[in-house]
């Protein structure tokens, strides 16, 4: 099972990590392993869960 918490995470991670995860099971890899590398990838793609904030310019010193 997942480490950590996912609530964190949008719809549209959710849905990538859980098509990620169905390549991985169709190659014959342990379910367990297959999770893990799709929340990786995930996260590797987008830096983890949704990030506080909103559009706009960054802070101006």
């Amino acid at each position: 099972m997942t480490q950590g918490n996912k609530s964190k995470y949008t719809d549209k991670q959710k849905r990538q990590a859980s098509h990620i995860e169905k390549g991985y099971l169709k190659k014959g890899m342990p379910e367990d392993e297959a999770e893990a590398r799709a929340w990786a990838t995930v996260n590797k793609q987008d830096g983890g869960g949704k990030k506080p904030g909103g559009s706009g310019r960054g802070k101006v010193c």
